[in-house]
């Protein structure tokens, strides 16, 4: 009889390894949970006694009904209801106590479930830096800093993935609305919640040695971000309103630090503007609507020159970028109560400096410096507010109200926009329909492709597939497009000191310069690929709408 059990035993017959498997692991899952929700009980402020309590009861409970009910798929099923039921109705009521990227169970929380541990990878490799120059130590999980870092370190990694030079928060209500600007282009994004956002700005004031408590006095400070071992510098700028502070996060790149090649000039516009280098005297105007670019060619002119063999000096409302061996001086609110913008820079004129760069130049006071200046032997680069070559002139002529002098001293003008570049990895070509050529005056046999951004593509499973190189928008990187007149020609010179309309001094240009217009240079740039016809479009229906009915 003896022998007989034990061999029923050994292989299984009274007990079923699997069951028991189940059993066990089910039922050490019970302390588990009963920990974990002590411990996060206590961190997001719930009652611990009343959770740990009606969790350590749901366990009793499932567990004697697991081992009462005779037929063992029930006992499991009552089990699992008694303390799955528990355990959702405590995750339900944390979640009202967090924030949303900190909720469970949710579809976010699912879906980063897949992508955590790639996530837990790359927030290894990350790194804050102060203003200051300090390391900014991870902060421990589900404390008020954590959530700032957490909340940055998404919003600065996923910026610099699409490429963002600016991510600007906007209070709108319980929410704050966030936008990206992709290549000079505003990209909306889902909102944040108030609350989320006051973590991150308390945690972007600290790392940018702002004053955390100051919310209604504009302030501005920088830190760093350093992911495998490639550091990017952000600009963090606060104002307050009546809805609350504003926020703009600024990336600072190298595209103030360009050089005149890498504009976007045509062959023959970079051969006139290089010529400069060599020039001793004289004002060039760089024109263009705001954001188009015009101060970081101000800037590529005068790296154009040899600092070390000239004293140069800018006069800057506000320095985008440090020139080597430049003196860069900055005009500032303060300085309103004492001196003028034009008294400044007749301060800086005087100090004996060879070549100049004017920030900005909107009044006449300002202009008739800068043509004083280069009639004594000053080289003076000039950025003006203007849509075209001939407004900008109208513009010049006046503020400095002398022909003479302006044509005296006036070397040439240039004008520009900035075009965002397709992808060349996705674009795709077209053959444009005759209407279109018609339209913008081309010739059928030398514009038999145009180019436009790529579209989505989908996978074997139906899935969107997004281009890495440019996330999806179809174009990576911006443009200059310009228009120029160098006033070279005696006849031009004598032109602008004889002819009254402006019309008739474009007419000038046109037929003793050859001087081509900013969409036909902006469409050699669409028959060449580098842009779309839309993108020309888009641009030069934005410059228009910002004209003044006078300017039109």
């Amino acid at each position: 009889m003896a022998p007989s059990l034990l061999m029923a035993v050994e292989y299984g017959g009274y007990v079923s390894i699997v069951k028991l498997v189940v059993f066990l692991g089910l039922f050490l899952l019970w302390p588990w949970f009963l920990g974990w929700a002590h411990k996060d009980a206590r961190a997001v402020g719930a009652h611990v006694a009343v959770w740990v309590g009606a969790i350590l009861g749901a366990g009793a409970l499932g567990f004697l009904l697991w081992c009462l009910v005779p037929i063992y798929l029930a006992g499991l099923l009552a089990y699992a209801v008694v303390l799955g039921g528990v355990a959702l109705a405590y995750v339900r009521y944390r979640n009202t106590r967090v924030l949303d990227f900190d909720r469970l169970l949710t579809v976010d929380h699912l879906k980063s479930l897949v992508s955590k541990s790639e996530k837990l990878a790359a927030m290894e490799d990350f790194m804050f830096i102060t203003a200051r120059n300090n390391e900014v130590p991870k902060p421990e999980p589900r404390t008020p800093v954590f959530f700032g870092y957490r909340t940055a370190y998404d919003i600065v990694t996923d910026a610099a993935w699409r490429r963002a030079s600016t991510v600007t928060f906007t209070p709108k209500g319980e929410t704050y609305e966030v936008v990206y600007s992709i290549d000079g282009t505003p990209t909306r994004q889902p909102a944040m919640p108030r609350e989320q956002m006051e973590y991150l700005l308390y945690f972007l004031k600290e790392v940018a040695g702002l004053d955390s408590k100051e919310k209604r006095k504009p302030q501005k400070g920088k830190f760093r971000s350093r992911q495998n071992k490639e550091n990017t510098d952000w600009e963090v700028m606060t104002a307050g309103s009546t809805a609350g502070e504003q926020v703009r996060l600024t990336r600072i790149t190298k595209e103030s630090a360009l050089r005149l090649p890498d504009l976007g000039l045509a062959p023959d516009q970079l051969e006139q503007m290089e010529r400069f280098r060599t020039i001793e005297q004289g004002v060039l105007l760089v024109t263009g609507p705001r954001k188009s670019g015009a101060t970081t060619t101000m800037y590529a002119l005068v790296r154009n020159h040899d600092a070390f063999l000239n004293s140069i000096n800018t006069i800057e409302r506000q320095v985008l970028s440090p020139i080597v061996n430049v003196t860069q001086t900055v005009y500032t609110l303060t300085d309103t109560g004492t001196t003028t913008y034009a008294k400044r820079l007749q301060t800086i004129v005087r100090m004996g400096c060879s070549i100049v760069g004017v920030g900005e130049c909107e009044d006449p006071e300002t202009a008739k410096v800068i043509g004083a200046a280069a009639r004594d032997g000053k080289l003076i680069y000039v950025v003006m507010e203007a849509d075209s070559v001939l407004q900008a002139l109208g513009k010049w002529l006046k503020m400095v109200e002398d022909r003479k002098l302006v044509a005296e001293t006036l070397l040439g003008i240039s004008n520009q926009r900035l075009f965002r570049k397709l992808c060349a990895t996705c674009k795709q070509g077209y053959a444009p329909n005759k209407e279109l050529l018609k339209k913008f005056n081309l010739p059928a046999d030398k514009a038999k492709v145009l180019y436009r951004p790529g579209k989505e593509v989908f996978d074997k499973r139906g899935k969107p597939s997004v281009c890495q190189t440019c996330q999806g928008t179809g174009f990576v990187g911006r443009t200059g497009v310009f228009e120029t007149i160098m006033l070279d020609d005696p006849e031009l010179k004598k032109a602008v000191r004889t002819v009254k309309q402006l019309p008739e001094l474009g007419m000038e240009f046109r037929r003793r310069a050859k001087m081509l217009y900013l969409q036909e240079q902006a469409l050699r740039k669409t028959m060449a690929g580098t842009t779309a016809i839309n993108e020309m479009l888009r641009v030069l229906a934005t410059g228009k709408k910002q004209a003044s009915p006078a300017a039109q």
